[in-house]
């Protein structure tokens, strides 16, 4: 999950997805890990069951989980380091230009950055 990427023109479902990528990147889901079923994710949301359904639906998609009928899905192996990969991709393409930018116009050099970090 990118909590910088501007998110109020982002259907509902994408922020969702966001977040169970945030946490499959962090390790509270490790390959192998069941995801918490629709239901209770939708319950512990406020969401509404199809927009999780439609979250997950996306992952499997992605070759990212795995559904194991009647029992749940699984994060697979390699999700974390695929999610992470594209998170990286896309945060170089869309968020750094305009981070650089903003860096360029306050005067502040990457360097200063690791000082303060």
């Amino acid at each position: 999950m990118n909590p910088n990427r501007p998110s109020s023109n982002r259907p509902v479902y994408l922020k969702l997805r966001d977040q169970i990528a945030a946490a499959i990147i962090d390790g509270a889901y490790p390959e192998g890990a069941m995801l918490p079923s629709v239901r209770a994710l939708a319950a512990e949301q406020g969401a509404n069951p199809l927009t999780v359904a439609k979250a997950y639906q996306q992952f499997q998609n992605d070759g990212l989980v795995e559904v194991q009928r009647g029992v749940g899905m699984y994060v697979v192996r390699g999700a974390a380091e695929r999610l992470r990969a594209a998170e990286r991709e896309t945060f170089l393409r869309e968020e750094w230009p305009e981070i650089r930018s903003r860096m360029q116009r306050l005067g502040l050099d990457p360097a200063d950055l690791a000082v303060v970090l």
